[in-house]
């Protein structure tokens, strides 16, 4: 949808040159997603590190000489640190930022450490596997996710990230509370696509909703009588005409799954009345498909 109305706003026409940014910007969902899970291991080494300094100071305190490692040793990030998985996805996508922005990592250790999460959890007398679980969960709910300052940077590193840190933080946020204790914590990186029919699914709908613009227009323009094109919001238009490319030309995607899915980026991305101003001419356009049998759904369940 975005990359869509992208093309509409710059008036492009370069179909090749669009799909790349698309994916691109798919797989730019991954990078954000590592370099947030990443943020958990960057500060425990780098807690771990300034205790060794400090404890080897010369007028070093009390405190400095008997440091406290319960943070450092948390077996949530001892498995984060050592996961096969995460170690070679970052590897491969070459993700270093918190190591050319070490700045921002001691923000967050430190917003940690003021935290009344962290305070607890170090002044506890228990030490349990679910209470290490329980803390990075808290910690990366509470005070890392929320950081302004680490949004601030996202924001600027890669301005299409900001719709995706809900999402990706939502993923984190379920997988820290689903760690095992077990070698690997039976932790790994989602894969960016379920398969390759996942991955021809985004191109697909990307060409044939560009491709059959005029076509999947006059679907509805004819069910706006009342409206004058440019009255209509543009993310409205876009919207209704990927719902439309669904209902027609996906046979393997339900007509309430579309409609549902519609609705949610309408009330995200448009105005306050467009999910209902949507869900009328969708619910007309299903009708009238279904009697002149233009909807031509492929299993059990689909309409």
């Amino acid at each position: 949808m975005q990359t869509l109305y992208s093309m509409h706003q710059n008036h492009s026409d370069n179909l090749e040159k669009e799909e790349k940014f698309l994916f691109q910007s798919v797989e730019n969902v991954q990078d954000l997603y590592l370099i947030m899970i990443s943020t958990l291991v960057e500060m425990q080494s780098k807690e771990e590190t300034h205790i060794q300094i400090s404890s080897k100071k010369h007028l070093a305190t009390k405190e400095e000489k008997n440091p406290n490692f319960k943070f450092i040793n948390n077996k949530v990030l001892k498995i984060l640190l050592e996961n096969n998985s995460l170690l070679n996805a970052l590897e491969n996508r070459k993700i270093n930022n918190w190591k050319l922005n070490d700045d921002y990592i001691l923000i967050l250790l430190n917003a940690v450490k003021e935290s009344e999460v962290y305070q607890n959890y170090m002044t506890s007398n228990e030490s349990s596997f679910e209470e290490d679980k329980n803390f990075i969960a808290d910690v990366f709910c509470e005070v890392i996710a929320p950081n302004v300052k680490l949004y601030e940077y996202l924001e600027d590193h890669k301005l299409t990230w900001i719709d995706d840190i809900p999402l990706v933080n939502t993923l984190i946020l379920k997988q820290l509370k689903a760690i095992k204790n077990t070698e690997n914590g039976n932790f790994s990186v989602p894969k960016l696509y379920n398969d390759t029919e996942d991955k021809e699914f985004v191109a697909n709908l990307f060409r044939k909703t560009l491709l059959n613009d005029q076509q999947l227009a006059k679907e509805f323009s004819e069910k706006t009588p009342n409206w004058e094109a440019d009255r209509i919001a543009e993310i409205d238009t876009i919207i209704l005409k990927m719902a439309i490319c669904e209902f027609l030309k996906f046979p393997s995607i339900p007509v309430k799954v579309t409609i549902n899915e519609y609705l949610e980026i309408a009330k995200e991305y448009s105005t306050p009345k467009s999910s209902i101003f949507i869900n009328g001419i969708l619910d007309n356009l299903v009708k009238e498909f279904e009697t002149n049998g233009k909807l031509k759904k492929v299993g059990r369940g689909l309409m």
